[in-house]
């Protein structure tokens, strides 16, 4: 597996008129394209890609890394936030 890199980006749920984005699971829904089952029946969540809460709110990060190694996933969620208005920052933790 790629070493992560350090530049993430938060999506968060919230318009940029302030509204809260509904459904209240879009981030787990979103995360979970690019996510596989193990063989116990658990998801796994891709490691450049996972849902988040951050100040309340629910939010996805994603690794910039996503864009080199999977473009047209990479166009897909960031398509989905500007689509939708959602909020983009840099991730720090």
């Amino acid at each position: 597996m790629p070493a992560l890199s350090s530049k993430q980006l938060i999506i968060r749920g919230v318009t940029r008129a302030g509204q809260t984005f509904r459904p209240s699971d879009w981030a787990e829904r979103l995360a979970g394209v690019l996510s596989v089952f193990s063989i116990d029946s658990r998801i796994n969540y891709s490691p450049y890609l996972h849902p988040t809460s951050c100040e309340k709110l629910k939010c996805l990060v994603v690794d910039t890394q996503l864009e080199e190694i999977d473009n047209r996933a990479w166009g897909f969620i960031m398509g989905f936030a500007r689509d939708n208005d959602l909020v983009v920052e840099p991730f720090t933790r």
